[in-house]
């Protein structure tokens, strides 16, 4: 069965492998991410689940969100991730909430690969929070 053959409520358990790689609006030099949960890929409705994998030097630009909670765990590598402004460095096992109205970015600024997990919800930034 492929990802696009499922019922929008149907549990399943699926090899990674079989999500391409995407390098969203505002990710540059290699900030590579696959949708592993959304609406388009299985029918989830408020969360957005990616796995994502930046080379040295990649980059998410900083944003902020209305309505949109994050959650960031770091799985390889490492990153300098700004909140309001400020660089914290992130590590494997770190992770992060970052509420609605802050302001971040991430940067791979190691050597390796940073790969790191994160978490949406809603899924898009306009929806009224549940």
């Amino acid at each position: 069965m492929s990802v696009n053959d499922r019922s929008p409520r149907e549990a399943f358990v699926s090899p990674m492998a079989m999500i391409p790689w995407q390098q969203y609006p505002g990710h540059f030099g290699g900030a590579l991410s696959k949708a592993l949960v959304r609406p388009e890929t299985c029918g989830s409705r408020r969360i957005d689940f990616r796995i994502s994998c930046y080379q040295p030097m990649a980059h998410v630009q900083e944003h902020v969100h209305q309505v949109q909670e994050q959650a960031y765990y770091v799985i390889e590598g490492e990153g300098v991730l700004t909140l309001d402004g400020k660089p914290v460095l992130m590590r494997p096992h770190d992770y992060v909430f970052v509420p609605p109205g802050i302001t971040h970015g991430f940067t791979n600024q190691g050597t390796v690969p940073l790969v790191f997990f994160v978490v949406t919800t809603p899924v898009e930034d306009g929806e009224a929070p549940v």
